[in-house]
């Protein structure tokens, strides 16, 4: 049986801390920065994680 391959554009947007927890960015943060507040860009600068609705989902586009 061939592997079985990884969501390409799931392995490039998250990632698994030590705990088994999946690391992700937060949306709005790459274009159109001008009208955004500093404390808005600032805000969303910082990692959050997957909510557990999503987790099954995302670990099965990660094969995990």
């Amino acid at each position: 049986m061939p592997k079985m391959k990884t969501k390409s554009g799931a392995k490039k947007r998250f990632s698994l801390t030590g705990t088994g927890k999946i690391k992700r960015k937060h949306a709005y943060k790459s274009h159109i920065l001008t009208k955004k507040t500093t404390k808005q860009k600032r805000a969303l600068t910082h990692v959050g994680l997957v909510s557990s609705a999503d987790m099954n989902r995302v670990k099965d586009m990660l094969n995990i």
